[in-house]
């Protein structure tokens, strides 16, 4: 195969659809806005979430609590995924990534208390529950916030 003899896919390159170019574009004199209103104006139209001036469902629901939005959420992962390393390792995200237990950890890794651990190792997180700690060391591991 030469450079020459590629070509896309059949289907894939359609030609450009040009809007009000005449009666015999199909698509002419309103280019396909319809007559008047507030959708064939320029600029026309609504913002998003606006509901024709009913009270929109953004401020018809009950608003509970509060959320930071600032927070940092982190990745939660259970004392029983960390059996998948080997007696005597040290676990961090690096580590946690290369064994498919993270996909991506922007914010950090917390470890939680599900599950069991049989083996020693040396933990490295963000954060740890209580529960956790507990299990780290039950184990005869450490547990170390980075």
């Amino acid at each position: 195969m030469n450079l020459h003899e590629l070509s896309p896919a059949p289907g894939s390159n359609t030609k450009a659809y040009r809007k009000g170019r005449g009666a015999g574009s199909g698509n002419g004199k309103t280019a396909g806005r319809g007559h008047k209103g507030q959708w064939a104006r320029s600029g026309g139209g609504v913002r998003v979430g606006f509901e024709g001036g009913q009270m929109p469902l953004a401020r018809r629901l009950p608003k509970r609590g509060f959320h930071n939005i600032f927070a940092k959420p982190l990745e939660a992962i259970n004392v029983s995924a960390l059996e998948k390393f080997e007696d005597g390792a040290t676990v961090d995200v690096d580590m946690l990534r290369a064994k498919g237990i993270l996909t991506k950890c922007q914010y950090g890794v917390k470890i939680l208390g599900n599950g069991e651990l049989s083996k020693k190792l040396i933990v490295k997180a963000s954060a740890f529950s209580a529960s956790a700690k507990e299990k780290i060391v039950a184990a005869g591991g450490k547990w170390e916030v980075v």
